[in-house]
């Protein structure tokens, strides 16, 4: 079974994360969401999220997949973060997929992994994500080999769903798809 890393920094898009968690969940695939700091995470919009475990805590833990979630400053503070970028590399180098949405795939881009890729984000992410050497693609979902990105909270299920797809096939994406009733 596939590995989840679903990182929660304070001020994340709360329906970026809720909907990535619930529908890879919906997929049986293993999905462990960590906190940068102890405590519950206050999303952008004022929910309260309850990491499963501190990111302290699975450092050392093999994901085949890492998904950031996107919102501000909750991608800001996910960038700033040498442990984030630790992990992005090493997940990447370890022939894994890491996935961002919203304004977090400047964080993909910061961690050196973007960079002659295609890719999309949050509109107010793209003139950053150019400057490194990144192909915009308009599209809701891009997927470039290993990363995945999209645009923000309106295309948050299509997301979740191609990392589905990524992770336990074309087959199990149909079956969550059609229990959503689309």
């Amino acid at each position: 079974m596939a590995r989840v890393l679903i990182p929660l920094a304070q001020g994340c898009e709360e329906l970026e994360a809720v909907t990535i968690i619930d529908l890879l969940r919906r997929a049986s695939i293993d999905v462990t969401t960590a906190g940068l700091e102890p405590g519950p995470v206050v999303a952008s919009r004022g929910v309260t999220l309850l990491p499963d475990r501190l990111l302290d805590e699975v450092m050392e833990e093999t994901f085949q997949m890492i998904v950031l979630p996107g919102g501000l400053p909750g991608a800001d503070h996910l960038n700033n973060d040498p442990r984030i970028r630790m992990l992005l590399q090493r997940i990447s180098g370890e022939q894994g997929y890491t996935a961002a949405i919203c304004a977090a795939p400047k964080v993909l881009a910061s961690a050196g992994l973007l960079a002659g890729r295609r890719a999309t984000g949050y509109p107010g992410v793209l003139d950053s994500l150019r400057r490194n050497d990144v192909t915009i693609d308009p599209s809701a979902v891009v997927r470039d080999g290993p990363i995945i990105t999209s645009r923000g909270p309106g295309t948050a299920m299509d997301f979740a769903l191609e990392l589905i797809a990524v992770l336990a096939g074309e087959e199990k994406r149909a079956e969550v798809e059609a229990g959503l009733a689309r």
